[in-house]
């Protein structure tokens, strides 16, 4: 049994910040579980493109308010406390964030909690050589 606390992670390396969001990984791959669990904090008035390539994502909004766009349909949806989105097709997309939202988020394959984001919005899978960037 693995029992981790958010406010004691958050203080460690699990916690990874960018300029526009942060997230707080309390499963990753190690932890054997074949999805990786993080808690991620959207800061207000950011807007993000991504385009998970190699991993399957379900994002559910624990708080906040904001929206996603599908960019290859052109569909928005709101995103608000119990909506959850689920990019089942690789969906690349663009989260705007209206207020701080905090997002509970699974990743299948697991990350290991070292990826950055690529160019294109993607994660590298493990050991996918990607030129100039940390993984």
């Amino acid at each position: 049994m693995i029992v981790r606390d958010y406010h004691e992670a958050k203080k460690t390396n699990r916690k990874v910040k960018t300029e526009g969001w942060d997230s707080v990984r309390l499963a990753l791959k190690d932890d054997n579980m074949g999805f990786s669990f993080h808690i991620t904090t959207i800061y207000a008035g950011t807007e993000h493109t991504f385009h998970y390539k190699n991993h399957l994502e379900a994002v559910y909004c624990i708080s906040g308010e904001g929206s996603i766009e599908d960019l290859a349909t052109g569909e928005v949806h709101r995103i608000r406390p119990g909506v959850i989105y689920l990019l089942d097709q690789h969906d690349k997309h663009i989260l705007k964030s209206e207020t701080e939202m905090v997002l509970a988020c699974a990743f299948n394959p697991p990350v290991t909690g070292r990826e950055v984001h690529r160019e294109d919005g993607s994660y590298a899978l493990e050991g996918e050589a990607v030129v100039g960037e940390a993984v």
